[in-house]
């Protein structure tokens, strides 16, 4: 089966029975019983999957007509799945079971779309290379030496090793798009408040959301469509109307920015010639290229760890071995812990919240300064890591390990959209190693960047 070359291809044939949901689910179970050993990708599966993709076989002729039917997902563990074990990787909650969906999921649901099971990640979506599970690492499938990028790292390596249809990750600073860099895949990290977060173990409640990764943009265009939308039960949401995102502009030409911030700051010559070499291609391409200059956008990575330390630290009082599992002081690794005591001293009484306050106003102001600079371009494009993955056993420094997102960070900030495609590779050694590129658009400009997404991915 050729599970991810034409998911349209694939979906015709599930609606016309040729392909069963059945076999479907199947095929991706003894991918994952051949190969999950090696990458640790997969924590848990959901028994009833079999029994489901059944039921929507048995009643195909009404089911069919759902946008997502017999489609195979699996969901990032800290995302609630009800009767699954929601364990944010941490054995602060190994033995919590989710007790409702979460919006993504009913969504899922009601469209045809089968939960297989539970994805690997960073504790507590804690981390940027997915060495940080309280579960073991999860290997780079694309790049067995390197990393697979966090906090997301299963999803993307999920999609990577084709064990699912697609994957759902979060996104606080990166956590989608760098591991879809990592491992040669699409991410998407919707704008803040296009996807229901009801259901979701918060890391930072003010840049969260939850996006699909996949291996086509047809793919990811599907399921955000079908994800988005208003929900009662998140009063974050956005009211506005949710567009196909399937269906490609008809203009042909556009204006788009490139942060020259952005790129001085890349490590790797390697990776600033190809982004070079892309720019130029987008020139002969006939769009036009506007250099930009977001103000404060060197602070973005100063800004996000004060909001993140905060909010999780909050967040986290209810992991007290009463309410929910263990408590989460004496259960967790070393990035959690540092996260929550970074904002125990930043919620400090005597600082008077100053260093959150100051924080906050970082990210209003590169809000205004991205709505300044969509109003010159259609969207922007920019690289996504400044550094190839690092090894798997190579343990870097706090700092080293932040760096990885500075380039996606400034999408959560502003609470706009972006997205990753993963096509291009860097031959090292015996490797060859996945690097992606991203585009950023307007709040709730998801159209526009997948067109962005589209252009990038031809060039």
């Amino acid at each position: 089966m050729k599970t991810h070359s034409d998911i349209k291809e694939k979906i015709k044939k599930l609606k016309s029975g040729s392909l069963t949901c059945t076999e479907n689910v199947e095929y991706f179970l003894s991918k994952i019983k051949e190969k999950n050993k090696e990458y640790n990708i997969v924590l848990e599966i959901n028994n009833n999957a079999l029994n489901e993709a059944k039921d929507l076989d048995n009643n195909r002729e009404n089911n069919s007509k759902k946008e997502l039917y017999g489609l195979v997902f699996m969901v990032k563990s800290n995302i609630s799945v009800k009767g699954l074990t929601i364990s944010c990787a941490s054995k602060t909650l190994e033995n919590y079971k989710g007790t409702f969906d979460a919006d993504v999921i009913v969504k899922i649901k009601e469209q045809g779309g089968i939960i297989l099971g539970v994805l690997n990640n960073d504790e507590f979506a804690s981390g940027s290379s997915g060495q940080n599970s309280a579960f073991k690492p999860t290997i780079n499938p694309k790049a067995p030496k390197r990393v697979p990028g966090g906090s997301s790292s299963a999803p993307a390596a999920a999609i990577a090793a084709e064990f699912c249809d697609v994957a759902l990750g979060t996104d606080t600073g990166g956590s989608i798009r760098n591991p879809a860099s990592h491992c040669g895949i699409i991410g998407i990290k919707p704008s803040y408040g296009r996807v229901s977060r009801y259901g979701l173990v918060d890391l930072s409640m003010s840049l969260d959301q939850i996006g699909p990764l996949s291996a086509e943009l047809y793919t990811s265009a599907l399921v955000l469509k079908n994800i988005s939308g208003e929900s009662p039960n998140d009063p974050t949401t956005l009211s506005t109307k949710v567009e196909d995102y399937t269906l490609s502009n008809t203009k042909t030409k556009h204006v788009i920015g490139i942060i020259r911030e952005f790129e001085d700051f890349i490590e790797d010559k390697r990776i600033k010639d190809l982004y070079n070499k892309k720019i130029e291609k987008l020139k002969k391409e006939d769009h036009e290229i506007v250099e930009l200059s977001i103000k404060h956008i060197d602070l973005s990575v100063q800004a996000y760890y004060p909001i993140v330390y905060t909010e999780f630290f909050s967040g986290t009082r209810k992991f007290d071995s009463i309410k929910y599992g263990k408590k989460i002081e004496e259960n967790s690794g070393a990035e959690v812990l540092r996260r929550i005591f970074g904002g125990k001293e930043i919620s400090r009484s005597e600082f008077d919240g100053a260093y959150y306050k100051k924080a906050l106003n970082v990210k209003k102001t590169i809000a205004k300064e991205f709505e300044k600079a969509f109003n010159k371009v259609d969207f922007i494009f920019t690289p996504v890591t400044h550094r190839l993955p690092n090894f798997i056993d190579e343990e870097l420094s706090p700092e080293e390990m932040y760096a990885y997102d500075a380039f996606t960070i400034p999408a959560n900030l502003a609470g706009i959209c972006a997205g990753v495609v993963s096509k291009d590779l860097i031959k090292e050694s015996d490797e060859e190693i996945p690097i992606g590129f991203q585009i950023f658009a307007g709040k709730n400009e998801e159209k526009k960047m997948f067109e962005g997404l589209r252009i990038l991915e031809k060039i």
